[in-house]
């Protein structure tokens, strides 16, 4: 177990050198390991990582960053560890191929490998390929075991025991087939879903609000579709998105919202708008930038068994008292450690390989 408590050390670490920036400062404090090696080029990376991805902004970096920093801490990875059974006998090397929706999507992962004894082999996205590699390079520096056990590739993946694969449910087939023969976890597209009742607070629609918004609704946890009884009154909903009004200023946003709503007019569908975001009825789970599915359910007790029988396409159901598991308005980004995405719990697959 020793050796496990000096990898949670290193991440201990992380979670320290992570806290110096949020969205309310960049600060460069006194009291962090490594500071003068990894702070300045750290800020160096978030300005390559704004430059090469124009959805990553500043404020959503920072946010993941700020998230990270938070959910590092000795008593969180502690609790984590202690829920799973990890003896592992024999050091497996474990592929990971990331996807590059919002900023360190894949850093779970990355994490879950390195924490149970295993070693990394990571394929990234070029969406987002600036953060891992060198938090990577501060950990080999926290922690002397990682050195040797973390290398990135572009190449195509060889010599490896195990992988875990995110992708579109289109790229999750020709994973599912190259794969078939190696220990695996494929993940596909999920979408994150709201139920609303009609006696939701207006500072709950507000903290709706940031399940939609947060890395413009492009996470799996984003909030993409929304299902409301029948004759509810959307000026509700909007009142409490409207705090998120000023999204409509980042360029690449406003031109996907145009483009939306120029789709939906010439193709006559019905839709309400508010000048930055579009509602509009329709059974997918899916919905393109600046969008919001929704549906009318007739009583929650079908819905219930409707989610239930969807469950492989949905992450997340945000709600206010209706279902087991479901999660508070506002806190879609704020995952725990043991909040496994897809459900599958990833210590438990590594300690199994």
């Amino acid at each position: 177990m020793d050796s496990i408590q000096n990898r949670i050390n290193a991440f201990v670490k992380l979670g320290d050198f992570l806290s110096q920036f949020s969205n309310d400062k960049l600060e460069k404090k006194d009291n962090i390991d490594h500071n003068e090696l990894f702070f300045d080029g750290f800020k160096h990376q978030l300005k390559i990582a704004q430059e090469n991805n124009s959805w990553f902004t500043r404020d959503n970096l920072l946010f993941a960053l700020e998230s990270w920093s938070k959910t590092l801490t000795k008593n969180n990875l502690n609790t984590w560890i202690t829920k799973e059974n990890i003896s592992i006998t024999k050091p497996k090397k474990v592929a990971i191929i990331m996807a590059g929706n919002i900023p360190l999507v894949g850093f779970h992962d990355f994490i879950s490998v390195l924490i149970t004894g295993h070693s990394v082999l990571v394929k990234q996205s070029s969406n987002d390929k600036s953060l891992l590699p060198f938090l990577a390079k501060y950990l080999e520096y926290a922690e002397e075991s990682f050195k040797g056990n973390i290398t990135f590739t572009e190449e195509k993946l060889t010599n490896f025991d195990a992988v875990i694969a995110t992708g579109s449910n289109n790229t999750a087939r020709y994973f599912e087939y190259y794969f078939k023969n190696k220990p695996n976890i494929i993940r596909k597209s999920r979408n994150s879903v709201a139920v609303i009742t009609g006696n939701e607070t207006e500072e709950d629609l507000q903290k709706l609000s940031d399940d939609v918004f947060q890395y413009f609704g492009l996470g799996c946890r984003s909030v993409s579709k929304l299902y409301v009884p029948k004759g509810y009154d959307f000026n509700n909903f909007f009142n409490g998105m409207y705090v998120k009004k000023d999204l409509i200023n980042n360029a690449k946003y406003a031109n996907n919202y145009d483009y939306n709503k120029a789709v939906y007019l010439m193709s006559e569908f019905d839709l309400l708008e508010n000048g930055f975001l579009m509602i509009k009825e329709d059974e997918s789970y899916a919905s393109p930038i600046a969008t919001i599915f929704y549906e009318y359910y007739d009583n929650l007790d079908d819905l219930k068994i409707k989610l239930y029988e969807d469950r492989d396409k949905i992450q997340c159901v945000v709600s206010k008292g209706f279902i087991e598991n479901e999660i508070a308005f506002g806190e879609t980004q704020n995952p725990q450690l043991w909040d496994y995405a897809d459900g599958v719990n990833t210590l438990e697959f590594l300690s199994s390989i």
